[in-house]
């Protein structure tokens, strides 16, 4: 039987997160065996443990990451890099092809694991995989039933239907699992009645909520003068054509008392400064998804902007079909090499990852298994 080291480790890194309070510098955790034994300010610990090596982990030590918006299913799709229009044509021709699905899902499930994500959130569009996650996912998160219904004279029919998939599947759900949470896919392909309809619903169930907004200069043409290319696209696979709201998406979803339901929006590139404003003071949290953004040149992510209004944000990939992989990790590091302030950065890959999801954060505390915490 292999002997356990008993003897005492400083483990230190460029910035520190326990969990408590804010990412810390020159902040560290002592390692006894197997478990931490006391974490805080490097000089506290080396207080405490005088005779103990100190061992510089990297760019980060802490509680593990989180990836709050993938697609597992897309997971079979090959990346596409370039305008946004010319990606969804890229989805929706291998959607065409069989190439999401169930098997897809498992296999970027097994991917999320094997880049340490503590938890995810992931839009679901098959009946099994939302069946699946529910019942066998060995991760906790968010399955967003993602709904795409842009006609109008519909939005009853399909209510009704979402409605009663979403209270069959709220049975399967596991204490400590996957939450069944609702997606209305995105301001331009949902009809207003029925946004509406889905937001209250979820507001008065307590449902998660993601929706894709403000993503793209094209969306953001759309909403404000009706013309460009995702507006001709729109048009050519609906049959419908619809008055420019004359505002942008954000506004948009705020006029429609979409945000009283405090949904996380995912991209929101393109916004104002008075559309963060908006989102502050609904208390509305971001996901942004670095590399996807830039495969995509759907523009810079403002992060000075929520920064200064305090809205949460959070880190995911997006899918495998406009990311070079799952690992949200390597988000956070795109962000560190483009310059962005590290405390921010992994702020965003941990804890505003498990607030998006309405899940609590994990801490390091003296007790704690070394294998829980996570370093790079």
């Amino acid at each position: 039987m292999p002997r356990i080291d008993l003897r005492a480790h400083i483990w230190t890194a460029d910035l520190v997160y326990t969990g408590f309070g804010a990412p810390m510098r020159a902040g560290g955790v002592a390692v006894v065996g197997e478990h931490v034994a006391q974490t805080g300010p490097l000089q506290d610990l080396r207080r405490a443990y005088p005779d103990a090596p100190i061992e510089h982990k990297g760019r980060y030590l802490g509680i593990p990451p989180v990836n709050a918006h993938t697609h597992l299913d897309l997971s079979a799709v090959p990346r596409y890099q370039g305008a946004y229009v010319g990606f969804v044509r890229h989805v929706i021709q291998h959607t065409r092809r069989g190439a999401r699905g169930l098997e897809a899902a498992r296999r970027g499930m097994a991917e999320l694991q094997s880049h340490r994500a503590a938890a995810f959130g992931d839009i679901v569009t098959r009946e099994e995989v939302m069946r699946w996650l529910l019942t066998e996912s060995p991760l906790p998160g968010v399955a967003y039933w993602e709904v795409i219904a842009p006609d109008p004279t519909k939005a009853a029919e399909v209510f009704r239907e979402v409605r009663a998939r979403i209270e069959r599947w709220r049975a399967l759900e596991r204490p400590g699992g996957v939450r069944v949470g609702l997606s209305p896919h995105a301001p331009h392909t949902v009809s207003a009645p029925l946004l509406k309809r889905l937001a209250e619903y979820a507001r008065l169930e307590g449902l998660p909520m993601q929706i894709h907004a403000a993503e793209s200069p094209a969306e953001l043409e759309y909403f404000q003068r009706g013309t460009g290319p995702l507006a001709a696209f729109l048009r050519e696979v609906t049959g419908l054509s619809h008055p420019a709201p004359g505002m942008t998406p954000v506004a948009y979803l705020a006029e429609l008392g979409v945000l009283e339901a405090r949904p996380t929006l995912v991209h929101a590139v393109q916004v104002t400064e008075a559309d963060v404003r908006i989102l502050a003071e609904a208390g509305v949290r971001v996901v942004s998804c670095p590399r996807s953004n830039a495969g995509l040149e759907v523009g810079r992510f403002p992060w000075g902007l929520y920064g200064k209004y305090g809205v949460e944000v959070a880190l995911g990939t997006d899918s495998r079909a406009s990311s070079p992989d799952l690992d949200v990790r390597a988000e956070a590091q795109a962000l560190l090499e483009a310059g962005l302030e590290p405390r921010g950065v992994f702020r965003a890959l941990t804890r505003g990852g498990y607030r998006a999801l309405g899940l609590a954060a994990p801490r390091l505390v003296r007790g704690t298994p070394v294998r829980q915490v996570e370093f790079w």
